[in-house]
Formats: C-alpha cells, structure tokens, sequence
C-alpha cells in the first residue's frame, strides 16, 4: 500500500508542477495538490486503521473526542456556506444572475482576464476549506446531500484547470461574440435603471473583448487553440454582425417596444443612448476581434480537429469525459458502448423501413430526403408543429407525473445571430419568478433543409416532459439550497431528457410512421455521438470520417449532420452525456420495476429522479436504490405501494 502511494504521489507532484509551470494558474494547482493528499491520505489512513487501533490500544490512553458542537449551529454554518457561495457565483457571473432575474449586476460582464480566473479558483479552494471544517454528523440526508454535491462542484472547478480553458473561451457554438446577443432576448426592461443599466453594460464590451484576446492569444503561444476551420466559422459570425447598422443588430431589440410608463421623451433619449453604445462601443468591438482572428488567431489556429492535438490533450479529454457524464467510463468504453447502441436501434430503425415497404435502410433514407413532404416548408411551419407537440404532451403529464411545473412554456425562433452554426432546438430556462417563461427555441435558419421527422422527439426533449418540466421543477423547489435549484449536471440533464422522448411513445404518441421513425432515428442519433466524439477526440479520426459515419448510420439531414459534426468538435464531450444518462434512468426504472412488481408507481418514480434537482449520475444511482429498498418494506409491511391506484407502467424491456 505505502509502495502504490508513493507512486501514485509522484504521479501527482508530476502533473501538479506541469501545471504550475505550464496553465499560470497557481492557485488551481495548489488546489489539485490538496486534493490529490486528501484522497492519498484518507485511503492510507483507512488501510492502516486497524493496526494504528490495536498499537494505539496498548501504548497510550484512549483520548476523549472532541465534543461536536451542536448540529443546529453545525447546520447553521452549513447554510452560511451555501448561501456564500451562491451570492459569490451571482456577483461574479452577472450575465447568469441577470437571466434568473436578479438585477443587482444588470450593468456588469464577467470578468474574462487570467487573473478572474486564478482569483476565482482560488475562493473556490477556500470554500472547500470551510466545508471541510463541517461535521454533518447528526444532519439529515437532504443536508448532507447539499454539502457532498457543493464539494463535487468545487473539486471539479479545480480539476478542470487541466484543459486551460480561459485559453479557449469562443467557438461557434458559444463565448462572448454570440452569448451577448443571446442575453439582450433575456433581459427584462421595465423601468429607465434597465435601460441606463444595459447603456453601461453594453459600453463594457470592448473590454470584454479584449481580454478574451488575450487570453486566446496567450493559448496560441501554449499551441492551445480552437480549430483553424472552426474560428473561420466565428469570423463569419462576427464579421456579419460587425457588418449591421446598429437599429439592426440584437442589441437594438430592446428598442422595439418600451413600456407605457416611460415617457415618450425619455424613450427618445434611451435610443439614442443604446444605439450611440452600438456604434461607438459594440461594433467596434466586433470589428476589431474579427482583426484578431484573421491577423493573429487563426493563423496559429490548429489544423487537426481532435483534442489529441493540443498539448496536454488527453488527459483534457478524460477530465471532460468525466465531467459530463459524472461516470468513470473511459472513452474506449463509451465508443464500445455506442456500438453496442447502434447495434440494439438498426433493426427497429430498418423494421419500420419495411413496413413501409422499402427493402433497406439505405432506400429508405434516400427517399426521405427526396420526399418535400417530410421537410419543413417555412420556418413559421416548425414553430407551429413545435407548439403542436408540446400542447398534446401537456395534456397527458398528469398521467406520468404528480408534480407539474408552474412556469409556462413557450416556443419561440432562435435569434439569427449565429444560427446557421446552431443545433435544430434548444431550450432557454424561463426565470424563478415567472416574469419571462421558458423558450424552446427554434433554428428557423434554411428551414427547407430541415426534416419533419424528428420535430416530435425534439419537442419532447426540449420542452416537456423534457428539460422545461425537469429544470422548473428544480428552480421551483424552494426546499433545496439554491446553488442545487439551479444546478445542470450534463449527463443528468440530457439524459432525462433523452429519457422524455420514450416517454412520448408510452403516452400514445408517434402516431405517424415518419414521427415514429424520427424517434429511433433520435436515439441512433445520440447513440452515434458516443462513436464519432470518442472517434476524433481518442482515436485520430478525421471530420471526414465522422460525417461518413452519420451518413451510413443515419438519416439525419446534410445540414443537421455538419451542424453535430461541428458542435462534437467544439465540446468535446459534451454529447456523450445523453446516451449516458438516459441507459441509467433506464437501468434504474428496470431495477424498481422488477424489484416492486405491479406496485411500481411510475409517478413516485419520477418524483425520486426529479424532487432532488439535478445530480450526478454516481449519486444518483445510490439514491434511487435506497428509494427502491424502501418501497418493497412498505410493500412487504403493507402489502400495497406507497401510492395505491396510481398510473402503473410496463416495463421497457424494448430498451
């Protein structure tokens, strides 16, 4: 054992002076140091235990503890940190805490500079120090629950300095060039402060923009870079919207309709003030950051797509695998259990081919993406089938649910800016208060290229009883800490919502052949991910490879599959999460449905996955096992479930 630690700690002290040589971020290395000698110590003290005791037993006195101090201020302390730590995320990300509707920070961006970030792992390591001072001996589960989940977060804060990432703030899909104009379509503007505030925010853009510059060209010295390919994608982005006059641009929105409280004079000179910000300050911005890219960035921008290209790559790669699934899965396990996947969907997929009456998938899919019929005509169109869906679903949740949300869901057109780079939907959480409500937004860009079969899935996913119904829920929930009302584990996440879409099936659903087959074509679709992102990032394949992939595998539209391709390569890791989580709701409703027989309640079992707000898939598994224990006492005490009469389920032996 002292022979297994003394090389697992020079392993440590190696990747730890790496990384105080290399990432100058001391205080997250000094962090990854004590963590590394918490977990080296606690395990040697542990296999050692039994032979301290005994030694200890016959050469000194037993020494009395030292008494706790009561868990009411035990708990209080907890609290305190919990409520610390979440003001410190509001005041240091203020475009976060402007979208929930706390408006303290309305006039603020984020801090982009290296030193942010080496201050901000650095009161993350505190907060971990103090939770380290609490004993929650004697608390209940919920509490111990907040502070285990805090500690996760703060670890993996520390543990994600090994990817540098202030280095590679901006990609197609997200960093400053298109979250800003993001943010304007979730703000609120009610009074003259919102409006002087957002005039202040906007004049802090070039700011903004210059330290992100910054920080991207010290990732080019390091050889950390985005993808060449990839930035000339961000340079169209910023080039076009560098490129609009200012009563065009996203930043004017607000200008569009005032409320009737403000005077007409005061409108006139809120307009000029916004649209002065624009011209002087935002687009300027814009103007000189496509400079940046063109003359300096993408010039030392990467030519390989996959993170084995950048120093340091792997060992990225295998932090944000972890990271988003919560799992110990490696890569070569998640691609073999995306082959795995495909394997068990192809035969459903061609079974619905043939009913069809076509001979093969291939034939199939061929003639699907001929058919005009199965392809959206006007973007207005997919809105309206988005809406479609959702109605019908809300319909049946009382069905599968006990606890509804109250926040209202809405289905609105993605902003332009950007859309072309985007995914087919998203969803944008609504506020606490309910002042604006949830948006599953909708990518309207070339809306004749994009299918029809898979808007049903979609709209499951995003909406309900996908993400808005889980993340309402948990915003919602008053009784937990807000940091966890607030918290978005990927795999858990995405994985319930990937689970959402099956639900559709149980509810009647898929009525059409085409819907149906959009369905299975979804799960191939999440399935695929788990191949071609392992594929590029661990294995050297090429984008090429990763487009012919979906091509043979899936029916996916061209526009669709160079979207995903892309975004794979963006966020690494980031869509294994779906697949992954959803096989483990799947995994852990087999086990309470065999374990409970026809007592199993598919209501209370959703009311275990989704009354502790988003967690971890290795802390969710634990939970809902202990849930599952119970449940047969009360069963084998009673002889009748926790909920007599209510809605039973099969169970989905076909997944």
């Amino acid at each position: 054992m002292l022979l297994s630690l003394r090389s697992e700690w020079r392993g440590h002290y190696t990747q730890v002076m790496y990384c105080a040589s290399r990432f100058r971020i001391r205080v997250a290395c000094r962090a990854l140091l004590f963590v590394f000698l918490l977990s080296s110590f606690a395990r040697w003290g542990t296999a050692q235990s039994k032979s301290a005791q005994s030694k200890s037993a016959q050469s000194t006195p037993a020494q009395p503890a030292a008494p706790l101090a009561p868990v009411a201020d035990r708990l209080r302390d907890l609290n305190a940190i919990f409520h610390d730590y979440w003001q410190d995320k509001l005041k240091h990300d203020p475009e976060f805490a402007s979208t929930i509707g706390d408006h303290r920070y309305d006039d603020q961006l984020s801090d982009y500079s290296v030193d942010a970030y080496n201050d901000a792992t650095a009161r993350g390591f505190r907060f971990l120090k103090r939770l380290g001072a609490i004993d929650t001996t004697g608390m209940s589960d919920e509490d111990r629950l907040s502070k285990r989940l805090l500690v996760h977060d703060l670890v993996d804060q520390q543990e994600e300095s090994i990817c540098k990432p202030w280095q590679t703030p901006v990609t197609q899909m997200n960093g400053l060039p298109t979250d800003l104009p993001a943010l304007v379509e979730t703000l609120s503007f009610r009074t003259v402060d919102d409006y002087d505030h957002y005039v202040t925010r906007l004049r802090a853009v070039p700011h903004a923009f210059y330290q992100i510059s910054y920080d991207m060209e010290l990732g080019a010295e390091q050889h950390n870079t985005e993808p060449k390919y990839l930035m000339e994608k961000v340079l169209a982005q910023v080039n076009a919207l560098a490129a609009e006059k200012p009563e065009d641009t996203p930043f004017a929105a607000p200008l569009q309709h005032f409320p009737a409280s403000i005077a007409a004079a005061q409108q006139s000179e809120i307009r000029d003030a916004v649209l002065t910000a624009i011209r002087a300050q935002v687009l300027p911005a814009y103007a000189h950051f496509a400079k940046f890219l063109t003359g300096v960035y993408i010039p030392a921008a990467r030519m390989d797509p996959g993170m084995e290209a950048t120093r340091n790559g792997d060992a990225c790669y295998a932090y944000l695998v972890r990271h988003n699934t919560t799992t110990d899965l490696t890569p070569t396990q998640i691609h073999e259990l995306g082959l795995q996947q495909m394997a068990r969907i192809e035969p459903k997929m061609l079974a619905l081919a043939h009913s069809l009456g076509y001979a093969d998938l291939k034939t199939f899919r061929a003639a699907l993406a001929a058919n005009s019929k199965e392809h959206a005509q006007s973007g207005q169109q997919l809105i309206t089938l988005y809406q479609h869906y959702v109605t019908q679903m809300q319909a049946k949740l009382p069905t599968m649910f006990n606890k509804l949300p109250q926040e209202k869901l809405v289905v609105v057109p993605m902003t332009a800016a950007g859309a072309s780079d985007q995914v087919p939907a998203d969803y944008q959480p609504g506020t606490p208060d309910g002042s604006r409500p949830g948006w599953i937004r909708v990518n309207t860009f070339d809306a004749q290229k994009r299918l029809l079969t898979t808007v049903e899935a979609i709209a499951y996913h995003e909406g309900v009883p996908g993400h808005h119904l889980q993340i309402s829920l948990a915003q919602e929930n008053t009784h937990l800490p807000e940091f966890r009302r607030f918290e978005e584990y990927t795999a858990y996440v995405e994985g319930w919502a990937l689970y959402s879409e099956q639900l559709g099936k149980e509810a009647g659903f898929y009525t059409d052949p085409y819907s149906e087959y959009g369905r299975l074509e979804d799960e191939m679709w999440r399935a695929t991910r788990l191949v071609v992102d392992t594929g590029i990032h661990s294995q050297h394949w090429t984008r090429e490879q990763m487009v012919q992939y979906f091509h043979d595998h899936t029916g996916l539209d061209d526009l669709t599959i160079e979207e995903e391709v892309d975004r794979y390569i963006a966020w690494p890791g980031q869509a294994l999460a779906y697949e992954v989580g959803d096989l483990e709701i799947l995994k852990l409703r087999a086990e309470a449905q065999q374990a409970l027989g026809s007592r199993f309640d598919l209501r209370a079992f959703h009311d275990e996955i989704l009354d502790a707000g988003a967690l971890p898939l290795d802390i969710l598994q634990p939970r809902v096992e202990a849930w599952i224990a119970a449940q047969k006492k009360v069963v084998a005490v009673s002889g009748s479930g926790p909920n007599s009469g209510s809605t039973a389920a099969a169970p989905l032996a076909s997944r």
